[in-house]
């Protein structure tokens, strides 16, 4: 295949909506049966309702698909099992949010986690050989496989061998074959839209004499018989694949049942197919999300009804290792989707703005508030998004804006330990492009700002004003910011004359640039196991006595920043206070790969993280537990310096260099550290 569809990242966009879609509305009956559902609320047509100003939770089917697509990021269309499994280590907290961790023997994903750290490479990771036929078939190889189907457009041979290589680090068997099923038909729904034809040519992938075909089958065979009662299918399922006949806590055969009966009684409809599956009851989050993302594709953005989509608002929260990746859009997921896809057929793709609109009704999370006028609508319009204001009173103005941080308790649950970073940095610098169209008076005036979520202040750029039938190109750098936390970034609108109604037009907003800010921690809070603003891989982490504080009995590192940065200077001071290794991280992209330095046994010291830490040279220094130092590790291209007053590293990494990546803070087993100031600055 080497051409995609014409319409493929819209598709694209219609997939990963309804995989979301199906996730948000099944999420709330996970576990239930169908009679308990049918008992105690009827027919569930509908989203239930979330707690009150919440954003909805985190969940395992759309978490970690969004860590494991980065493996084709990383390693490139001929990524293999072992370096997926490789994947799961860098962007995994250790044992902690993205997944259920429910012990070993337990949990598959759990499992075969630890299988892993223990040095047990994938696919022997998650075979039957290791950890057994029951564990090996559960249901997890099913729930993440459709993003496989959404690179591989009109390929479902291709999109089932990377969901086969993706499931064998935690599943075998069945559990191997479910993951193929519906990346098959992700795949094939780009080109084909009757579900019938799609669950054929997903037969078509699988061993015929797999558990798997035989449930599958049987439901098809039971609708070709009686085409209009989804009931009585569920009730075969129910009587001869259910829970009771399957060893586990959640096994993939009756699950991969209700996904056929869905898909085959939908009629091609995408609400019909995501209510059938809820209502089927068992793993329903999970179910409803892979009908979702195969229906989505199949019947594209105009076949979901918009009140699937009103309430999703574009926003997506996940919960892996790098908290600036916790907070997505579902068009930016799109984005990335589609660059991956194009990548594997030789396409290049042009960079996407961090918010754009050309998506057809997207509204990438923005959100609005007026002083002396309201905002009484947004919506995408021809790739733009449209903000309509009503009487914007003289001296009145009025934001439109993403948030781009969340307070864990923001969410509606948290049992998946999402933390975040913020998305945008002080010292970095904002551009939008905006249109004002020619009826408007020329009295009004734009400026982007940036909201400080610790101290409660806007920073914002000198408003400009804004020419009738003209297009406006702004920019903002954010200043050098001392203890600071960007929470929300977007323009004000202000009106210098006579009350005004109608339209401002917005193309696109994005950021780039290197950091420049300071941090103390005093006006930082602890929030899950950590400090507000940084996310951990393991260890004690905790606010203290004026500083943020590490120990514990393995490598505990805590980040913070964004991967895209590249050549900054970082300085922070460091308190050893029981151990020998005290360290400052930069460049970290995930767990497995970063550069450390500061403390060691013999004085100043560089490691290089690249699956595991390796010492690169040391220099002596007498250093003492209890005085503080300050350490300054500036990275520019493959140059590294490190340094204590005039104590001094100079090292150049020609071995494959990690070129960009996070701040972060990492002491070893045994240590104690308290980290009382951070500050980055450009290199």
């Amino acid at each position: 295949m080497t051409n995609l569809p014409p319409d493929y990242d819209n598709r694209v966009y219609a997939g990963w909506l309804g995989k979301c879609i199906g996730v948000r509305f099944g999420a709330p009956l996970e576990g239930w049966t169908y009679q308990k559902i049918l008992d105690t609320l009827g027919k569930v047509m509908d989203y239930l309702p979330l707690p009150p100003d919440k954003l909805f939770k985190p969940d395992d089917d759309t978490a970690l698909p969004m860590l494991l697509i980065q493996a084709l990021a990383d390693y490139g269309a001929g990524v293999t099992a072992v370096q997926l499994g490789e994947t799961w280590l860098n962007y995994l907290a250790d044992q902690r949010g993205t997944l259920w961790w429910g012990g070993y023997g337990i949990s598959t994903e759990h499992t075969a986690y630890l299988n892993l750290a223990s040095g047990v490479p994938a696919p022997l990771s998650g075979s039957i050989a290791m950890n057994g036929a029951a564990l090996a078939e559960q249901i997890g190889g099913q729930i993440f496989s459709d993003i496989w189907g959404l690179v591989a457009p009109n390929n479902p041979e291709l999109a089932a061998d990377y969901a086969a290589k993706a499931a064998s680090v935690s599943h075998d068997g069945n559990g191997i074959y479910g993951g193929m099923f519906v990346a098959g038909l992700v795949s094939a729904a780009f080109g084909e839209s009757d579900p019938r034809k799609l669950v054929e040519i997903g037969l078509s992938l699988l061993p015929a004499d797999s558990e798997f075909v035989r449930v599958v089958t049987a439901v098809y065979n039971l609708h070709q018989q009686n085409p209009n009662d989804w009931r009585a299918a569920y009730a075969f399922i129910h009587a001869n694949f259910g829970y009771d006949r399957y060893p586990g806590e959640v096994h993939i055969i009756p699950n991969a049942g209700i996904v056929a009966m869905a898909l085959l009684y939908s009629d091609g409809d995408f609400s019909r197919a995501i209510q059938i599956a809820n209502m089927g009851g068992w793993d329903t989050d999970c179910n409803v999300g892979n009908v979702g993302a195969i229906m989505g594709v199949a019947v594209g953005l105009d076949g979901i009804e918009r009140k699937w989509r009103e309430p999703m608002d574009d926003v997506l929260i996940t919960a892996g290792l790098i908290g600036s990746r916790n907070l997505w859009t579902i068009p930016a997921c799109a984005d990335l989707f589609c660059k991956l896809g194009r990548d594997i057929v030789g396409e290049q793709t042009e960079p996407s703005p961090h918010y754009h609109f050309h998506y057809p009704n997207s509204t990438q999370g923005f959100q609005t508030r007026g002083d002396k006028g309201r905002i009484m609508g947004i919506g995408e319009e021809n790739g733009r998004l449209r903000i309509t204001v009503r009487k914007l009173n003289k001296k009145g103005e009025v934001r439109a804006f993403v948030r781009t941080y969340i307070r864990p308790d923001e969410l509606s649950a948290n049992y998946y330990g999402a933390s975040f970073s913020p998305q945008i940095y002080p010292g970095q610098t904002m551009r939008a492009r905006l249109f004002l169209p020619d009826n408007a008076p020329d009295q009004l005036r734009a400026g982007l700002y940036v909201h400080d979520g610790n101290s409660g202040d806007n920073h914002q750029a000198i408003a400009q004003p804004l020419v009738p039938g003209q297009w406006h190109d702004l920019s903002f750098q954010i200043p050098t910011l001392h203890n600071a936390l960007i929470s929300e970034a977007g323009l004000v609108l202000r009106n210098l004359g006579a009350p005004w109604t109608g339209n401002l037009f917005l193309e696109w907003l994005d950021w780039d640039g290197a950091p420049s800010f300071s941090n103390d921690f005093k006006l930082e809070r602890p929030e899950y196991g950590a400090s507000s603003q940084w996310t951990y891989l393991r260890g004690y982490w905790r606010l203290e006595n004026g500083a943020y504080h590490g120990s514990g009995a393995g490598i505990n590192e805590s980040y913070t920043g964004d991967v895209a940065w590249r050549d900054y200077e970082l300085l922070v001071r460091v308190r050893p206070l029981l151990g020998q290794h005290h360290l400052i991280l930069a460049r970290v992209q995930g767990a497995r790969r970063s550069y450390a330095a500061g403390l060691g046994p013999d004085g100043l010291v560089l490691y290089k993280n690249d699956g595991g830490y390796e010492r690169v040279t040391a220099v002596p220094f007498p250093w003492r537990h209890n005085q503080s130092y300050a350490i300054i590790l500036r990275v520019q291209g493959k140059q590294l310096t490190v340094s204590i007053g005039d104590v001094r590293i100079n090292w150049v990494d020609d071995n494959a260099p990690h070129l960009n990546g996070q701040i972060g803070l990492v002491n070893f087993a045994g240590c104690h550290t308290a980290y009382e100031r951070v500050q980055i600055e450009p290199a």
